[in-house]
Protein backbone atom coordinates (compact mmCIF):
# COMPACT_ATOMS: atom_id res chain seq x y z
CA UNK A 1 0.00 0.00 0.00
CA UNK A 2 2.68 2.46 0.65
CA UNK A 3 7.05 2.54 -0.63
CA UNK A 4 8.18 -0.05 2.09
CA UNK A 5 10.99 1.86 3.19
CA UNK A 6 13.77 -1.03 4.56
CA UNK A 7 16.93 0.92 3.74
CA UNK A 8 17.83 3.92 5.87
CA UNK A 9 20.90 4.98 5.14
CA UNK A 10 21.42 8.46 3.32
CA UNK A 11 17.27 8.90 3.98
CA UNK A 12 16.32 12.38 3.86
CA UNK A 13 14.27 12.23 7.31
CA UNK A 14 12.10 15.30 8.69
CA UNK A 15 10.60 14.71 12.34
CA UNK A 16 8.31 17.24 14.02
CA UNK A 17 7.99 16.86 17.98
CA UNK A 18 11.38 15.46 18.03
CA UNK A 19 12.71 16.70 21.53
CA UNK A 20 11.11 14.19 23.83
CA UNK A 21 9.44 10.99 23.99
CA UNK A 22 8.47 8.93 20.93
CA UNK A 23 10.03 11.41 18.82
CA UNK A 24 13.56 11.43 20.79
CA UNK A 25 13.60 8.06 20.40
CA UNK A 26 13.05 7.47 16.76
CA UNK A 27 15.32 10.64 16.10
CA UNK A 28 18.01 8.36 17.87
CA UNK A 29 16.96 4.50 16.22
CA UNK A 30 16.71 6.51 12.87
CA UNK A 31 20.79 8.22 13.39
CA UNK A 32 21.96 4.54 14.05
CA UNK A 33 20.33 3.23 11.20
CA UNK A 34 22.06 6.33 9.13
CA UNK A 35 19.05 8.26 8.17
CA UNK A 36 19.95 11.69 7.88
CA UNK A 37 18.03 14.09 9.88
CA UNK A 38 16.25 17.49 10.30
CA UNK A 39 14.98 17.79 13.76
CA UNK A 40 11.92 20.43 14.64
CA UNK A 41 10.49 21.00 18.37
CA UNK A 42 9.43 24.53 19.67
CA UNK A 43 12.78 25.05 21.35
CA UNK A 44 16.32 24.79 19.84
CA UNK A 45 18.00 23.93 22.94
CA UNK A 46 16.01 20.75 23.68
CA UNK A 47 17.17 19.21 19.92
CA UNK A 48 20.48 20.59 21.07
CA UNK A 49 20.42 17.80 23.90
CA UNK A 50 19.45 15.18 21.78
CA UNK A 51 23.28 15.05 20.80
CA UNK A 52 22.74 13.65 17.11
CA UNK A 53 25.75 14.64 15.14
CA UNK A 54 24.76 15.55 11.66
CA UNK A 55 21.16 16.61 12.49
CA UNK A 56 19.93 19.27 10.88
CA UNK A 57 17.95 21.77 13.97
CA UNK A 58 15.16 23.62 12.83
CA UNK A 59 12.66 24.73 15.64
CA UNK A 60 9.31 25.71 14.78
CA UNK A 61 5.73 25.73 16.36
CA UNK A 62 3.00 23.32 14.90
CA UNK A 63 0.32 25.73 16.06
CA UNK A 64 2.06 28.45 13.68
CA UNK A 65 2.28 28.09 10.13
CA UNK A 66 4.72 30.40 9.06
CA UNK A 67 7.64 28.75 11.18
CA UNK A 68 6.78 25.06 9.57
CA UNK A 69 6.97 26.83 6.18
CA UNK A 70 9.80 28.43 7.19
CA UNK A 71 11.68 25.32 7.87
CA UNK A 72 10.68 23.30 5.12
CA UNK A 73 12.45 26.25 3.41
CA UNK A 74 15.51 25.82 4.85
CA UNK A 75 15.52 21.50 4.67
CA UNK A 76 15.04 21.95 1.09
CA UNK A 77 17.87 24.34 0.61
CA UNK A 78 19.98 22.18 2.66
CA UNK A 79 18.92 19.17 1.31
CA UNK A 80 16.69 19.45 -2.46
CA UNK A 81 14.13 17.47 -1.14
CA UNK A 82 12.31 15.14 2.09
CA UNK A 83 12.13 11.71 1.85
CA UNK A 84 10.18 11.35 4.70
CA UNK A 85 8.26 13.46 7.21
CA UNK A 86 6.95 12.55 10.84
CA UNK A 87 4.85 14.29 12.58
CA UNK A 88 4.87 13.84 16.37
CA UNK A 89 4.25 16.86 17.77
CA UNK A 90 1.02 16.53 20.25
CA UNK A 91 -0.66 17.64 23.55
CA UNK A 92 -2.91 15.91 26.22
CA UNK A 93 -5.46 16.67 28.91
CA UNK A 94 -7.41 13.89 30.85
CA UNK A 95 -11.26 15.38 29.99
CA UNK A 96 -14.46 14.29 30.81
CA UNK A 97 -17.93 15.94 30.35
CA UNK A 98 -18.03 17.35 33.76
CA UNK A 99 -14.52 18.93 33.33
CA UNK A 100 -15.24 20.21 29.96
CA UNK A 101 -13.00 22.84 29.23
CA UNK A 102 -13.35 24.78 25.93
CA UNK A 103 -9.98 26.35 25.81
CA UNK A 104 -8.25 23.75 27.02
CA UNK A 105 -9.64 21.52 24.63
CA UNK A 106 -8.90 23.67 21.52
CA UNK A 107 -5.61 23.88 22.58
CA UNK A 108 -5.11 20.46 22.67
CA UNK A 109 -6.93 19.19 19.26
CA UNK A 110 -5.07 22.54 17.63
CA UNK A 111 -1.25 20.57 18.67
CA UNK A 112 -2.97 17.13 17.53
CA UNK A 113 -4.94 17.54 14.37
CA UNK A 114 -4.86 20.68 13.46
CA UNK A 115 -0.84 20.90 13.64
CA UNK A 116 -0.68 17.89 11.69
CA UNK A 117 -2.49 19.87 8.98
CA UNK A 118 -0.29 22.58 8.59
CA UNK A 119 2.34 20.46 8.43
CA UNK A 120 1.48 18.15 6.15
CA UNK A 121 0.54 21.40 4.07
CA UNK A 122 3.66 22.95 4.50
CA UNK A 123 5.61 19.71 3.41
CA UNK A 124 3.62 18.65 0.30
CA UNK A 125 5.45 20.66 -2.22
CA UNK A 126 8.62 18.80 -1.33
CA UNK A 127 6.88 15.78 -1.35
CA UNK A 128 7.59 12.97 -3.90
CA UNK A 129 6.84 9.64 -5.40
CA UNK A 130 8.97 7.18 -3.22
CA UNK A 131 8.58 9.30 -0.43
CA UNK A 132 5.35 10.47 1.98
CA UNK A 133 4.58 11.85 5.26
CA UNK A 134 3.83 9.46 8.83
CA UNK A 135 0.85 11.17 10.91
CA UNK A 136 0.94 10.07 14.50
CA UNK A 137 -2.44 9.68 16.02
CA UNK A 138 -3.11 7.03 18.93
CA UNK A 139 -5.74 4.41 19.23
CA UNK A 140 -7.64 6.61 21.46
CA UNK A 141 -8.84 7.47 18.21
CA UNK A 142 -10.92 4.67 17.36
CA UNK A 143 -13.65 5.12 19.52
CA UNK A 144 -14.82 6.93 22.50
CA UNK A 145 -13.06 6.40 25.79
CA UNK A 146 -13.17 7.91 29.24
CA UNK A 147 -11.52 10.73 29.85
CA UNK A 148 -10.80 11.17 26.17
CA UNK A 149 -13.04 13.81 25.15
CA UNK A 150 -10.42 16.28 23.79
CA UNK A 151 -7.54 14.12 23.22
CA UNK A 152 -9.54 11.08 21.19
CA UNK A 153 -11.67 13.61 19.59
CA UNK A 154 -8.48 15.11 17.81
CA UNK A 155 -6.82 11.81 17.25
CA UNK A 156 -10.14 10.71 15.52
CA UNK A 157 -10.03 13.68 13.19
CA UNK A 158 -6.09 12.99 12.78
CA UNK A 159 -6.54 9.37 11.55
CA UNK A 160 -9.52 10.32 9.21
CA UNK A 161 -7.17 12.88 7.68
CA UNK A 162 -4.86 10.58 6.89
CA UNK A 163 -7.38 8.15 5.01
CA UNK A 164 -8.18 10.91 3.28
CA UNK A 165 -4.65 12.09 2.30
CA UNK A 166 -4.05 7.81 1.32
CA UNK A 167 -6.80 8.23 -1.13
CA UNK A 168 -5.36 11.42 -3.09
CA UNK A 169 -2.09 10.46 -2.63
CA UNK A 170 -1.66 6.85 -3.59
CA UNK A 171 -1.88 7.25 -7.18
CA UNK A 172 1.03 9.60 -7.32
CA UNK A 173 3.67 6.97 -5.20
CA UNK A 174 3.72 9.45 -2.03
CA UNK A 175 3.19 7.24 0.90
CA UNK A 176 0.80 8.49 3.40
CA UNK A 177 1.21 6.29 7.02
CA UNK A 178 -0.94 7.12 9.90
CA UNK A 179 0.51 5.69 13.68
CA UNK A 180 -1.56 4.54 16.32
CA UNK A 181 0.62 3.84 19.32
CA UNK A 182 -1.23 2.37 22.88
CA UNK A 183 0.27 3.67 26.09
CA UNK A 184 3.78 4.21 25.95
CA UNK A 185 5.18 5.76 29.04
CA UNK A 186 6.13 9.65 28.03
CA UNK A 187 5.48 12.89 29.85
CA UNK A 188 1.89 12.97 28.55
CA UNK A 189 1.08 9.71 30.07
CA UNK A 190 2.60 10.76 32.88
CA UNK A 191 -1.23 12.68 33.45
CA UNK A 192 -3.02 9.27 33.44
CA UNK A 193 -4.42 8.47 37.09
CA UNK A 194 -5.42 4.74 35.79
CA UNK A 195 -3.32 1.50 34.96
CA UNK A 196 -2.39 1.41 31.53
CA UNK A 197 -2.35 -2.22 29.92
CA UNK A 198 0.71 -2.91 27.96
CA UNK A 199 2.57 0.27 28.40
CA UNK A 200 5.85 0.19 26.67
CA UNK A 201 8.92 2.35 26.38
CA UNK A 202 9.70 5.08 23.75
CA UNK A 203 12.19 2.92 22.46
CA UNK A 204 10.06 0.11 21.34
CA UNK A 205 7.77 2.50 20.16
CA UNK A 206 10.21 3.71 17.69
CA UNK A 207 11.01 -0.14 16.82
CA UNK A 208 7.49 -0.95 15.79
CA UNK A 209 6.96 2.19 13.83
CA UNK A 210 10.49 1.19 11.52
CA UNK A 211 9.25 -2.00 11.02
CA UNK A 212 6.12 -1.02 10.01
CA UNK A 213 7.52 1.34 7.87
CA UNK A 214 9.22 -1.27 6.35
CA UNK A 215 6.16 -3.01 5.79
CA UNK A 216 4.42 -1.01 3.57
CA UNK A 217 1.04 -0.77 5.51
CA UNK A 218 -0.69 2.04 6.10
CA UNK A 219 -2.15 1.56 9.54
CA UNK A 220 1.14 0.84 11.87
CA UNK A 221 -0.49 0.21 15.33
CA UNK A 222 1.62 -1.35 18.79
CA UNK A 223 1.49 -3.22 20.73
CA UNK A 224 -0.69 -5.55 18.99
CA UNK A 225 -1.23 -7.43 21.77
CA UNK A 226 -3.62 -4.42 23.44
CA UNK A 227 -3.95 -2.87 19.71
CA UNK A 228 -6.15 -5.64 18.40
CA UNK A 229 -8.24 -5.51 21.43
CA UNK A 230 -9.56 -2.28 20.95
CA UNK A 231 -9.88 -3.06 17.20
CA UNK A 232 -12.20 -5.74 17.93
CA UNK A 233 -14.68 -3.74 20.82
CA UNK A 234 -14.64 -1.61 18.06
CA UNK A 235 -16.87 -3.98 15.82
CA UNK A 236 -19.24 -4.68 18.72
CA UNK A 237 -22.65 -2.14 18.32
CA UNK A 238 -22.72 0.09 20.79
CA UNK A 239 -25.33 -0.80 23.05
CA UNK A 240 -22.82 -3.50 23.81
CA UNK A 241 -19.76 -1.91 23.37
CA UNK A 242 -19.89 1.49 25.57
CA UNK A 243 -21.14 -0.78 28.69
CA UNK A 244 -18.36 -3.16 27.94
CA UNK A 245 -15.92 -0.15 28.18
CA UNK A 246 -17.24 1.60 31.40
CA UNK A 247 -16.82 -1.88 33.08
CA UNK A 248 -13.64 -2.60 31.56
CA UNK A 249 -12.19 0.89 32.57
CA UNK A 250 -14.48 1.22 35.70
CA UNK A 251 -15.38 4.65 34.04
Amino acid sequence: MNPKINNWSGKRVWLVGASAGIGAALAHALAAQGARLALSSRKRASLEALDIQGALLLPCDSTQAETLTAARDALVAEWGGVDLVVYMAGGYEPMQADTLDVAVLEQVVDVNFHGAVRLTAAAMPALKAGGGIALVASVAGYQGLPKSLAYGSGKAALIHFAECLYIDLTDKGIGVWVINPGFVSTRLTAKNDFKMPALITPEQAAKDIMDGLASGGFEIHFPKRFTRVLKLLSLLPYRLYFPLVKRMTGA
